[in-house]
């Protein structure tokens, strides 16, 4: 394959966290890259760390302005999109109680309208070839009530509408769209959650409850992606995917089923012959 022959894919988010580690699998494994994300110098360096260069796109998602160019400049670039990644992620903390209509509108900008807008304008390059995949980054929020992040869960909530609706619209012309729903991921994102007079109260919660006991990392879920924009995946659209540990599914923390089932749950893996 050639280089010219290689598939694109552009990626947002691109600098860091999953996005970073989506571009580095794709990189490896032959992808012609474009990157988006706000800071231009942490694009740059991530882009350092890549096989090859990408197309760097520096700029604002909540720009309608900046937005719009984002897919023909990839397109005038590469001549082609073949996957998007939409994976930018924005959020504030607390509760709707007081969430500014500032931050509300941020959030919607950067984590429901920019996708949407995206796949859109990315589709409209793919249907002329009658293949392409979107693949969009949700959360395992968009199922679980929290309280302290409306506008991002209602956004991962929307967001999976939004792929069954544009798998609808483009699935006859080729064109697979997909949602990963994400666990806790060890991303500057997850870790914004802790106190400083309780820095790992968060984690140690969240491990109880998800059924591998521990976080994710950032190259699970790019594994996951590659493997969804690849040939292996043809007939899988119109869905989400939970790549959570099993935290989705599990209704009982295992401290607590340690203390009422202490037979059943108090080995570990190495009482198992695993180490």
């Amino acid at each position: 394959m050639t280089t010219t022959e290689s598939p694109v894919v552009l990626i947002t988010g691109a600098s860091r966290g999953i996005g970073l580690a989506a571009a580095q699998a794709f990189s490896a494994a032959g992808y012609r890259l474009a990157t988006v994300a706000t800071d231009a110098s942490a694009l740059a360096e991530a882009g350092a760390r890549l096989p090859s260069p990408p197309f760097v796109l520096a700029g604002d998602l909540s720009d309608f302005s900046f937005l719009e160019t984002v897919v023909p400049k990839t397109i005038e670039q590469f001549g082609r999109i073949d996957v998007l990644v939409n994976n930018a992620a924005w959020r504030s903390l607390g509760s709707l109680r007081r969430t500014s209509l500032d931050d509300w509108e941020r959030t919607l900008r950067i984590c429901l309208t920019a996708p949407a807008f995206l796949s859109r304008w990315a589709a409209a390059d793919m249907e002329r070839r009658c293949r392409g995949v979107i693949l969009n980054v949700g959360s395992i929020m968009s199922q679980q009530a929290v309280g302290i992040s409306p506008a991002y869960v209602a956004c991962k909530g929307a967001l999976e509408s939004l792929t069954y609706e544009l798998a609808a619209l483009y699935g006859p012309a080729g064109i697979r769209v997909v949602t990963i729903q994400s666990g806790a991921i060890d991303t500057d994102l997850s870790r914004d959650l802790r106190q400083d007079d309780q820095p790992d109260a968060i984690r140690e919660f969240s491990e109880d409850m998800i059924m591998l006991q521990r976080w994710g990392r950032v190259e699970e879920i790019a594994s996951v992606l590659l493997f969804l924009a690849g040939e292996g995946s043809s007939y899988i659209t119109g869905t989400t995917i939970a790549v959570d540990g099993g935290w989705l599914r599990q209704h009982l923390p295992l401290s607590l089923k340690r203390e009422l089932f202490e037979a059943d749950f108090s080995s570990n893996r190495s009482t198992h012959g695993e180490e």
